[in-house]
């Protein structure tokens, strides 16, 4: 196990600093997480080769290594490599997974209140062009989506997909993704979890999620390159013959002039097209998150957030707003006081870097919780108590 140390050391930007500035404190790591070494180092290298011997060739030299995303994405998720495919975000790996499903007019989808923003446009989208109908699981007074009133629901109106987000971008919220994927099994509902924030902070076993697909980004909590991303689709979606609105040569074979054949595996949701750059460098992070060890890695980035939540609330005037039994590393809060932009720029001439979270990304959350923003913080495991409590400083002197 490598020390926080070590880790720091790891990481570019956090060894790298002009000698007249202070180091970074990046605390948006929910936004674009910093990058190890060897993340880094896969890319440029590959990006070096391709330069010098051509694109398809540098591909080819590296078949064996690009072949090892889907064996290190799959041993992350707890799966088989066969159902791994690359995407280039966790929304296009979403919108994806979106067009594989046969909607027809009146099919409803089931969702909660708490689901990512561009996942709440797309179900609004469909429900425009297909007559698809929207429903919401509403939340509990506690937190988080109501578990019974999910079921009931899917009870009731018996939805084509049921469709959770895992952690919103706008609060620690963990939903309890596990639970609902036994409701989901128990009654042959497609389960469809948006793992965007949550992988790379935390352990992701599908198995026992129970999920029939699962997408992911890699620029987040796993450390990972931007334009990049996963998604994993079950045995039972594979052998049901799910397949993307529009394959390509990638994810199917021209079989004759009239005929094509999807490809057996999760590739059939991969486009021909992709960085290979991106690809290894996806794969270095994941290596890199395996070797730390997730479980350890969960429990730092909560033992962070704790500390950070507990400091804030002590603060005049702030409200800490994350709300539910089970949160995570993305702690968000706000205050009467605070001028966004101002605060914003503050911690920035701090060489601290936080996020504004603001209604647009949150619309039901927010108008909840009677606020227009949120200042969103969020640590990860190469994170300091010094750099928490370095923050929360100068928020207090706001």
């Amino acid at each position: 196990m490598k020390t926080i140390d070590a880790l720091r050391a790891d990481t570019p930007a956090l060894t790298d600093a002009p000698s007249d500035k202070p180091t970074l404190i990046h605390l948006n790591n929910a936004g674009a997480a910093l990058p190890p070494s060897p993340v880094l180092r896969a890319m440029q290298e590959y990006l070096d080769l391709e330069a010098h011997i051509g694109g398809y060739e540098a591909a080819d030299k590296n078949a064996a290594s690009i072949a090892g995303f889907y064996r290190a994405v799959a041993r992350l998720l707890h799966t088989k490599p066969h159902n791994i495919a690359f995407a280039t975000s966790a929304t296009d790996a979403y919108a994806r997974v979106l067009s594989a499903i046969p909607f027809r007019p009146d099919d409803t989808i089931l969702t909660t209140e708490n689901d990512y923003v561009s996942n709440q446009i797309a179900f609004l989208a469909l429900q425009k062009r297909m007559g698809v109908k929207l429903l919401r699981a509403r939340d509990t007074a506690s937190g988080g989506v109501d578990v019974g009133d999910f079921e009931m629901l899917l009870k009731k109106h018996r939805p084509v997909l049921a469709a959770v987000t895992h952690v919103p971008t706008n609060s620690g919220l963990v939903q309890p993704v596990e639970a609902i994927g036994q409701i989901c099994r128990e009654h042959g509902v497609w389960y469809l979890v948006d793992a965007c924030q949550s992988a790379g902070q935390m352990t992701l076993d599908v198995e026992r999620i129970g999920c029939d697909f699962l997408t992911a980004t890699l620029r987040k909590f796993m450390r990972g390159p931007r334009g990049a991303g996963f998604l994993f689709a079950s045995d039972r979606a594979l052998a049901a013959g799910l397949e993307m609105l529009f394959p390509d040569l990638r994810s199917a074979d021209w079989l004759s002039a009239d005929a094509y054949a999807t490809v057996p595996t999760a590739r059939r949701f991969e486009y021909w097209e992709m960085s290979p750059a991106l690809v290894l460098g996806s794969k270095a992070a994941a290596e890199y998150a395996l070797e730390v060890g997730t479980d350890w890695i969960e429990n730092r980035v909560k033992e962070l957030a704790v500390q950070l939540r507990h400091r804030l609330s002590a603060l005049p005037g702030v409200q800490v707003l994350d709300k539910g039994t089970a949160l995570c590393g993305i702690v968000t809060a706000y205050s009467p006081q605070w001028e966004a932009r101002a605060l914003l720029e503050k911690l920035w001439a701090h060489r601290i870097n936080c996020r504004l979270s603001p209604l647009s990304v949150a619309q039901i959350d927010f108008s909840r919780k009677g606020v227009t923003w949120a200042l969103r913080v969020s640590p990860h495991y190469y994170n300091t108590e010094e750099e928490i409590g370095r923050m929360v400083e100068v928020v207090e002197q706001q």
